[in-house]
């Protein structure tokens, strides 16, 4: 796969503007805003069912705001736990129809190799176990070559030796100016990474201001 030269990530950006969040007849959120520039990572938090994920699906464009707008400059790729590829086919041809779509195609073939999958390249899908589909989701992620990545739990389901390979993978986009946004219960061992607490921004809690507090990696275990 082809590098991206650190300009060519230089200019992403991703800003929510007094977004609001509904899903059914719940407000989840309201009123929130914040900027994440190139290089920047930030860790959503927050109890359960407050609307991590939903804000991962908003910034994603699967979701429409409740009131507000959301700004990007940068494709977006997003990762979560679904599969998302055709079970029947081999995982390498799996991949290379998404990095076609994405208009990288040959890129699968260099993911493959970081999330140590190359080895399972004939290997149809449906036969992957559920460590292996997760990395096969992360070498999806890894060969978009979109500057924001939206990650959804990305280390459930990994032996430590995928995680160190997730977090190089992390700290290596985020050198050539890409953007991290991350929900992980497990937390994520990432250098200078920023927190945004979606308990500041609950509806009705009388609060509209919850910007980030900077953390360092001390504080995950």
């Amino acid at each position: 796969m082809g590098r991206k030269r650190l300009s060519d990530f230089g200019n992403a950006r991703l800003a929510c503007h007094d977004v609001s969040c509904l899903r059914g007849d719940r407000l989840l959120f309201t009123h929130l805003s914040f900027e994440v520039k190139a290089g920047e990572a930030v860790l959503i938090t927050g109890a359960n069912g407050i609307g991590k994920s939903s804000l991962l699906r908003l910034l994603a464009g699967f979701l429409k705001p409740f009131s507000g707008h959301i700004e990007k400059w940068g494709r977006v790729a997003f990762a979560d736990e679904a599969l998302a590829m055709d079970r029947h086919l081999p995982l390498e041809k799996a991949l290379a129809y998404w990095a076609a779509l994405d208009g990288v195609l040959g890129a699968e073939k260099e993911a493959m190799a970081v999330m140590a999958l190359d080895i399972l390249a004939d290997s149809p899908v449906r036969l992957l176990s559920t460590g292996q589909r997760k990395r096969a989701v992360l070498a999806r992620l890894l060969a978009s070559q979109a500057a924001i990545w939206l990650l959804d739990e990305p280390a459930n389901g990994l032996d430590a030796a995928s995680v160190r390979a997730l977090i190089e993978m992390i700290e290596h986009h985020r050198q050539k100016g890409g953007i991290i946004l991350a929900v992980s219960h497990q937390g994520l061992d990432m250098a200078d990474y920023k927190t945004l607490s979606l308990e500041n921004f609950v509806a009705n809690s009388g609060q509209s201001s919850g910007f980030f507090d900077l953390l360092d990696e001390s504080h995950f275990s």
